[in-house]
């Protein structure tokens, strides 16, 4: 059974451009502990915010659209508008340049979370999952709804593929409910409750709405273990998991690499063009 070693809340939202609020739920810099977890952050965006064009390297993100919609588009032609409960897998790998701007219909509120890939794996091939919330796969005993987004539980296996091994589930669990969710023993990982509150692990630590709890830091290198979670209210929570890469992480902007001369050849091949041109639908959206 896991337990919980640390719960952080987060403070609130702040302004930081024009139709732009955020907040980091993970705050970055806390590599090997957080492994492989970078960051997750915590946006909300109405025209005239968005992050227009920009470039990635070295790593994956996960956006979840939790109300609103969200546009997004990048330079390999994907382009699309996420509804609430869609979620976007983006791998950057070698390099990739995109856009993410709220809809001309609707503000967005969305939590991006930032996943390290390893040495071997960072400059991949670019690539861009769409993981519609009207094709999940869950699991649904009456009281605890899963979705399946990562990985796979009792069963039911999620499509998405992965370079670092993670288990996402998003989760709903009715009041006055126990449940025990299966996690992979050598994974690191961590729970946000989005709203309610609960208690986890075998010391039932309270968690509530907003806040990150860690899972204890794995000692296994295979196996199983599990997380208990007990509800009076209806709650809602994010539990992701993953296999830790134990690799030094040198991170700048809009990069995540091993060594700041990759960091440093990452900007160059940037300015040079070798992530490819400008995104025409971000610059549609921009102008319209």
């Amino acid at each position: 059974m896991r337990g919980i070693r640390l719960v952080a809340t987060p403070g609130e939202p702040r302004t930081f451009a024009p139709g732009m609020t955020n907040r980091p739920l993970i705050a970055p810099g806390r590599w090997e502990e957080f492994d492989p977890f970078l960051l997750l952050m915590e946006d909300w965006m109405q025209e005239p915010g968005g992050f227009p064009d920009h470039p990635h390297r070295g790593i994956e993100t996960v956006t979840l659209v939790l109300e609103g919609e969200l546009a997004h588009a990048d330079n390999r032609g994907n382009q699309g508008v996420l509804s609430a409960d869609d979620l976007q897998w983006m791998t950057a790998g070698s390099g990739i340049v995109h856009s993410e701007l709220p809809s001309d219909r609707s503000a967005s509120h969305t939590l991006q979370l930032w996943l390290n890939l390893s040495a071997a794996e960072k400059m991949v091939e670019s690539n861009y999952q769409d993981l519609l919330a009207r094709n999940a796969q869950r699991v649904d005993d009456g009281r605890t709804d899963i979705r399946v987004v990562s990985g796979s539980l009792e069963g039911v296996a999620a499509p998405t593929a992965n370079h670092t091994p993670v288990l996402y589930l998003d989760m709903r669990v009715a009041a006055d409910s126990r449940t025990i969710v299966p996690i992979p023993a050598s994974h690191n990982g961590f729970i946000h409750v989005v709203e309610g509150e609960a208690r986890f692990g075998v010391d039932a630590v309270v968690g509530r709405a907003d806040q990150v709890l860690w899972l204890d830091y794995p000692t296994a290198t295979s196996g199983g273990s599990s997380l208990e979670i007990r509800t009076e209210a209806p709650v809602r929570l994010l539990i992701v998991t993953g296999k830790p890469i134990r690799e030094p992480v040198v991170a700048y902007g809009p990069f995540v690499m091993n060594t700041q001369e990759q960091i440093v050849e990452a900007y160059r091949d940037f300015h040079a063009g070798r992530f490819g041109g400008p995104t025409p639908a971000a610059l549609a959206l921009m102008g319209r």
